[in-house]
């Protein structure tokens, strides 16, 4: 007997583009109408937005919209890291906001290591409803990696290191309002889970709290469908509020 093989169509991004020299993919559902809300997605260092095209598709197929784009001295982005990333994050959600089409569109910020440390200190400046921070990375962390070249990204050192010691992570986490999500595996080798328990004790925003997973790795949670589930559910919850 003869076997058809099904064709399976990949879910691809709405938009592949840059701005101001960031590299970025666009993810719009269809029909426009439909869309809840949007979240900006930002990978961690020395890693690239493709990295995370998997929850961007699982936001996708619940109604909401995402944009993933390269930190600069990162995948296709131009120019080196420096002490203007927040602004960059800030230009990608209003971008996403225009893909949308509503420049009050609710957003959420969803970011590991690197990139949930940044998720945090964005949250306020883009008006964000929720955000996931996954195995986020402290200043102090991150600094030492500069230092040491150990990062494995282009970076203009003294002014990222001079942005990296003015913007501490604690006092970002006990002023957001926002609800926010620590998500920490338990067997982190780069970033201890200590780091996130101790964080989730300043947290105040309604609904927030902390999931620390039994072993895994630095980059396990991120990928993890139950875990990505947990996320999706936490961000509608937060951006279908009125």
């Amino acid at each position: 007997m003869a076997h058809r093989l099904r064709t399976v169509t990949a879910v691809l991004p709405s938009e592949i583009g840059a701005r101001d020299g960031l590299a970025y993919s666009l993810w719009l559902p269809a029909p426009p109408n439909s869309v809840r809300g949007g979240v900006v997605i930002l990978h961690g260092a020395g890693s690239c937005k493709e990295s995370h095209y998997d929850f961007a598709r699982a936001l996708l197929a619940t109604g909401f919209a995402a944009i993933c784009f390269d930190q600069r001295g990162h995948g296709d982005s131009e120019g080196s890291m420096d002490a203007h990333v927040l602004e960059d994050i800030a230009a990608m959600a209003a971008h996403l906001r225009a893909g949308i089409g509503d420049p009050n569109a609710p957003l959420a910020l969803r970011g590991s290591s690197m990139g949930g440390y940044l998720a945090i200190l964005a949250a306020t400046l883009i008006d964000a409803r929720a955000v996931v921070a996954i195995c986020p990375a402290s200043a102090e962390g991150l600094r030492r990696g500069l230092a040491a070249d150990a990062l494995r990204f282009d970076a203009n050192v003294p002014a990222l290191d001079s942005f990296l010691a003015s913007h501490d992570l604690a006092e970002a986490v006990r002023s957001l309002k926002a609800p926010l999500l620590l998500l920490h595996a338990e067997g982190d080798e780069q970033v201890p889970v200590q780091h996130s328990r101790e964080l989730a004790e300043l947290m105040s925003g309604p609904g927030s709290r902390l999931i620390a997973v039994p072993g895994g790795h630095h980059r396990s949670v991120q990928h993890d469908p139950e875990l990505q589930a947990v996320s999706l559910r936490f961000i509608e919850r937060a951006l279908d509020q009125p």
